[in-house]
């Protein structure tokens, strides 16, 4: 089989491909199928994978000439990935909707088109948000709790949803939609997501920098390790799309923490000198945004499907420390 990947040179996106590639299959109607070939498309180049299955697409994903490069009436698996973060498509109305809306479109309508001309239907697996509730909610979300996004971002993400579901309905793609928590711990640099802190605030003492967690220390959070996110994208692709029927969005496991509860965490498995370089300054923008995500949601659908989450939040760090190859300082 023929996997794309967009937003391949993110971080979920280079995870993904390694953990695929080293795999070499996907279950498929109940049988493993070889996965041939790996195409990686984002606006830069990812990292050299050094595997004769892996190819390298750069440019706009919502530029249909870049999509007829990576996406042919062979590709049969689609993880779409691509987005700008939360913080950036609020600050920057016109990226956000390109990025995250005009591109996702772009990018079914390339499926649409192979689907009219060769007959193909690609399974294809959008990543959605939290970010999609909003308002007054439940203190747990359920599966038919209104989607009421209050940031742009959640909007875009919640008319993705919409687009590939009827895509779906028509028979054009076999999606499926996966709302992930907030990811952490995330390695690398802090980004223009709102939710960065919620890694920043384990990743940064960790590494010996202090490290600000702007929201109160009681904040509701819905939070899922990077290893569960992997798991869980490729197990939304191997989902028989029968089961899913026409609900094909599925509210991912997840852990329901607070920051205060996460630095407690920290301080149980790297100790006080750790913990302590976390401060706590407020700030109303990031507040304003995460404060209208949803604390915890139904998973009954999701563990019914295979999918799995995290044992406790100490086990999200350990793993970090772990996989990131760092100790404790």
């Amino acid at each position: 089989m023929q996997v794309l990947i967009t937003g391949g040179a993110g971080f979920l996106g280079l995870q993904l491909a390694r953990q695929l590639l080293k795999r070499g299959t996907l279950d498929i109607d109940g049988k493993p199928v070889a996965i041939a070939g790996l195409t990686l498309l984002d606006v830069v180049a990812p990292p050299a994978l050094n595997d004769a299955r892996v190819r390298v697409v750069t440019g706009d994903l919502s530029d249909p000439a870049v999509l007829a490069q990576a996406v042919d009436e062979h590709t049969s698996a689609v993880f779409h990935l691509a987005a700008v973060v939360s913080g950036q498509a609020e600050a920057d109305f016109d990226l956000g909707m390109r990025v995250n809306l005009d591109a996702a479109r772009a990018l079914l309508e390339t499926c649409r088109a192979l689907h009219v001309k060769h007959g193909s239907r690609p399974r294809v697996v959008f990543t959605s948000s939290v970010a999609v509730y909003g308002g007054t909610l439940p203190a747990v979300v359920q599966d038919d709790t209104a989607l009421n996004p209050q940031s742009s971002y959640g909007a875009q993400k919640a008319i993705g949803e919409l687009l590939l579901s009827d895509y779906s309905r028509r028979g054009f793609v076999d999606g499926r939609v996966l709302r992930l928590p907030t990811i952490s711990v995330r390695p690398g640099k802090p980004n223009a997501a709102a939710s960065s802190f919620a890694s920043g605030i384990i990743r940064e003492p960790l590494a010996g920098v202090a490290a600000n967690c702007p929201v109160a220390p009681e904040t509701p959070l819905w939070l899922l390790s990077p290893r569960g996110a992997i798991a869980a994208l490729a197990r939304g692709m191997e989902i028989d799309g029968a089961k899913l029927g026409e609900r094909r969005t599925v509210n991912l496991p997840g852990l329901s923490v607070t920051p205060k509860e996460m630095v407690a965490a920290l301080r149980r498995v790297a100790g006080d000198a750790v913990a302590d370089r976390v401060s706590w300054e407020r700030e109303a923008r990031i507040e304003n945004i995460v404060g209208t995500w949803p604390a915890a949601w139904n998973t009954e659908r999701a563990l019914a499907l295979g999918f799995q989450g995290d044992e406790d939040f100490d086990a999200v760090i350990r793993a970090y420390i772990e996989d990131a190859g760092i100790a404790a300082r």
